[in-house]
């Protein structure tokens, strides 16, 4: 297939879309500008799993005027726009295959047509392309360079490969990057969560009773938007350290068997399994409003929920009610990630310093690849810093630098008391 989307009638719209979000991403503007005018890319054949958003599509149109050769597929069967994925399809020439609600099966052989063009380089938002490499795709293993990886579910299935002594190319964990998980960890993720919860369901947030299931970047940005909104925030951990962390920003923390009695919603965003699992959902208040913001559909125990319903039904756009005779359960989102599914995902101005790093990975894999050994590397912190610097100069805001005599004070020992 040279492509497979919705409806390729769709790209007028889709381009709209792209064109609105370019607006607020003036760091990845200025990356473009000199890949561009350096073809930093020019002999990256470079296949993409992630979300097909208008963000995203801007980061395609960087890699490929930056000379790479670029494929794209969806990191998620809920978090496709169709018309983006049109007009990337006919206004940028970028072979493009996702559709939102895809099947699994549609999903896995979208995979593999971006996996068939032999790139020699990937880059990923949850492992899943790394992840075939190493099993459907292992003859090819020896084509590719390097990958890099968004989010923290991927970073984590990586460290664990690299762990196991089965990785066997190196890849950039750009979640890692301070402008990343700084920012569109927790900015990014508190704001569109709760707005894909308030599209949803339309339900008042203040006066709430609002548990969030995980404290880590994410976490904080979910419940501090949720406290801003009026909730009680409630926090649920198993990390001793988070969990104190919590507390003292003023946080209930308490476990989810006994927060789940008094939800009226309930968010996990930790990237493990079953967090919400059957003993938590036999206990829940009725009326409780589930979602999750981790990467992949198993933070709540979907085949337990099913099986404990007497009814399911559809309610409301992206939310399945589940009827256990004696109360009703809501799910949003079919239990995906919700900010995509029920929404449109991270504001283009956090993914503008995530997709800028993105594409400095890139470059950085075709620079040093011969340099680089299968394991998971983070990306130098002066690169990390640059786009810091240029974000803040694109909100015209200027900030201190050291002076020599600064700058010998912390490089040296001598001077004391």
């Amino acid at each position: 297939m040279k492509f497979d989307v919705k409806d390729v009638g769709l790209a007028k719209e889709g381009k709209k879309l792209i064109e609105w979000a370019a607006k607020d991403m003036p760091v990845l503007r200025l990356i473009r500008e000199q890949f561009k005018k350096e073809k930093t890319l020019k002999g990256v054949k470079l296949a993409a799993c992630l979300h097909v958003t208008s963000e995203t599509a801007n980061l395609m149109i960087t890699l490929k005027e930056g000379g790479a050769d670029v494929y794209l597929t969806a990191s998620n069967p809920l978090s496709t726009n169709d018309a983006v994925a049109a007009s990337l399809v006919k206004d940028y020439d970028i072979p493009t295959f996702a559709i939102k609600g895809e099947d699994n099966k549609t999903y896995y052989n979208h995979l593999y047509s971006v996996l068939d063009t032999h790139p020699n380089q990937t880059m990923d938002d949850g492992a899943d392309l790394v992840g075939l490499l190493h099993t459907k795709y292992k003859k090819q293993i020896s084509e590719v360079i390097g990958s890099t990886e968004e989010t923290t579910t991927g970073v984590i299935r990586l460290k664990a490969m690299e762990e196991k002594g089965d990785l066997k190319i190196p890849v950039v964990a750009v979640n890692d990057n301070l402008t990343k998980h700084l920012f569109d960890n927790r900015y990014g993720t508190g704001q569109s969560t709760v707005d894909a919860l308030m599209r949803s369901t339309n339900k008042l947030i203040a006066g709430s009773t609002f548990v969030v299931c995980g404290y880590g970047w994410c976490g904080r940005g979910v419940a501090m938007r949720a406290r801003g909104m009026g909730a009680q925030v409630i926090i649920c951990e198993v990390d001793p350290v988070k969990a104190l962390e919590a507390v003292m920003d003023g946080y209930l923390v308490m476990p989810l068997e006994k927060a789940i009695t008094q939800a009226d919603f309930v968010v996990s965003v930790t990237g493990g399994k079953h967090i919400v699992d059957e003993k938590h959902l036999k206990k829940a208040k009725n009326g409780v409003i589930l979602a999750q913001a981790g990467h992949f559909d198993i933070e709540i125990n979907k085949p337990a929920l099913k099986n404990l319903a007497k009814k399911v039904r559809r309610v409301r756009p992206m939310v399945d009610e589940y009827d256990f005779g004696t109360k009703k359960i809501y799910l949003v989102g079919e239990g995906r990630l919700v900010n995509l599914a029920a929404a449109d995902g991270h504001p283009a101005s956090v993914m503008d310093m995530s997709f800028a790093g993105q594409s400095m990975a890139a470059k950085y894999i075709w620079e040093h690849a011969k340099e680089l050994e299968p394991k998971v590397y983070s990306l130098p912190s002066s690169i990390d810093a640059d786009i810091a610097r240029l974000k803040l100069e694109s909100k015209g805001i200027a900030i201190d630098s050291l002076t020599k005599d600064q700058k010998k004070y912390l490089n040296s020992w001598e001077e004391g008391t």
